[in-house]
């Protein structure tokens, strides 16, 4: 159970990043229990230092999109009267997998992570048409690995052919918009002011030790084909250009504050009312798959659109990203955002921040919070 002593203890670490580990501009949210119990926000939105960095602040947060936009098609898919195990080619006969159920699309089972066929990230007819050509690489029950860019077409094409709309407008039509939440798939031009500058972090010769980092140099490997297909915006000053911010990549490009993503986790963790049923609530928490990762090349764990901590052959966490507890679940993204929800505690926690790491986990300075909120 979190307490204030805990509380105090993620704002000391939450400036000592500040002071010690390059943060730039952030923010913090915590919410338990259904009400926001801490909503902190320091440094700039930019390193001229011009425009100070509020709890309004807007910020790009990269793969923390993918778990609102799996909710979003989960909720289309309730809305018909289909489901997690429901197969994908009922409602996109020219998936690859027909037979494959949305569960397993959803948590990563379906090896479509890298597309063979040329496609554009601004094109999602060309990216379907590079899909519905791809020999998948795995089939369920052969493994899992994450899919960074596809995740987004395999999402937007289901909600598209039920709703015969984007998954970004059902997801401000029939999520954010009902409850409040300032996170946006696809964001107008009149929230741009607020969206603070993104800037890349650096890498240390240590960071290439890795085993991810040295595949991800390699160009015929999977993990590189990955996370560069489909293809364009893939630098950090390609993500700061508004027209990237109105796209409304499902897979990467939600903008948002720390409030409105740890306030989305208090819904899908049942803390407080939304849209959802138990079913999708169920399908959104429930861990899925667990193991070795083919792209990320590291243990993993994916419900049906979020992240969980994986387990070891006895039980126990092997990383604590998402709180001690077993169950925690939710999704970081490139460079340090992190949101997840603890049901155990009724606990949600969001941090945003503009000076990124070089790391598709969170780092050093999201760590902290975490480690600092539950150790107090």
């Amino acid at each position: 159970m979190v307490s204030p002593a805990g509380l105090g203890a993620l704002l000391a670490e939450f400036e000592e990043n500040f002071r010690s580990r390059g943060e730039l501009g952030a923010s913090v949210s915590i919410w338990i229990d259904g009400e926001e119990v801490l909503h902190e926000a320091g440094g700039w939105c930019d390193t001229s230092r011009e425009r100070p960095w509020t709890t309004q602040t807007m910020v790009p947060v990269y793969s923390a999109t993918k778990a609102p936009a799996a909710a979003t098609l989960l909720l289309a898919l309730d809305a018909f009267g289909l489901g997690p195990e429901t197969p994908v080619g009922e409602v996109w006969p020219r998936f690859p997998l027909p037979e494959a159920t949305f569960a397993e699309m959803l948590s990563h089972q379906c090896g479509l992570a890298a597309l063979d066929q040329p496609a554009s990230l601004w094109r999602h007819d060309e990216i379907v048409a590079a899909v519905e050509a791809q020999k998948p690489a795995w089939r369920p029950g052969e493994g899992h690995g994450y899919h960074p860019r596809t995740f987004g077409a395999l999402l937007d094409e289901p909600v598209r052919r039920l709703t015969r709309h984007p998954l970004a407008r059902y997801w401000r039509t029939h999520i954010a918009e009902p409850l409040g939440l300032d996170f946006w798939i696809g964001l107008p031009k009149s929230q741009h002011a607020r969206v603070a500058t993104l800037y890349p972090g650096k890498a240390s010769p240590a960071d290439f030790q890795e085993g991810f980092y040295q595949a991800f140099q390699q160009q015929d490997s999977l993990t590189h084909r990955a996370f560069s297909s489909p293809r364009d915006v893939r630098s950090v000053r390609e993500m700061n250009d508004p027209k990237a911010w109105s796209a409304g990549f499902p897979a990467m490009g939600g903008i948002g504050t720390a409030s409105a993503l740890a306030r989305f986790y208090q819904v899908i963790s049942g803390q407080i009312d939304g849209p959802f049923s138990t079913e999708v609530l169920a399908a959104l928490a429930t861990r899925r798959v667990d193991g070795e990762d083919l792209v990320l090349l590291k243990p993993t764990a994916f419900s049906c659109g979020c992240q969980l901590d994986p387990l070891d052959e006895i039980g126990r966490k092997c990383r604590h990203l998402y709180g001690p507890a077993t169950r925690g679940f939710g999704h970081p993204g490139a460079g340090g955002s992190h949101a997840f929800a603890d049901p155990e505690s009724g606990l949600s926690f969001a941090y945003v921040m503009n000076q990124m790491e070089l790391s598709v986990m969170p780092g050093i300075r999201a760590t902290g919070l975490i480690e600092a909120l539950y150790g107090a």
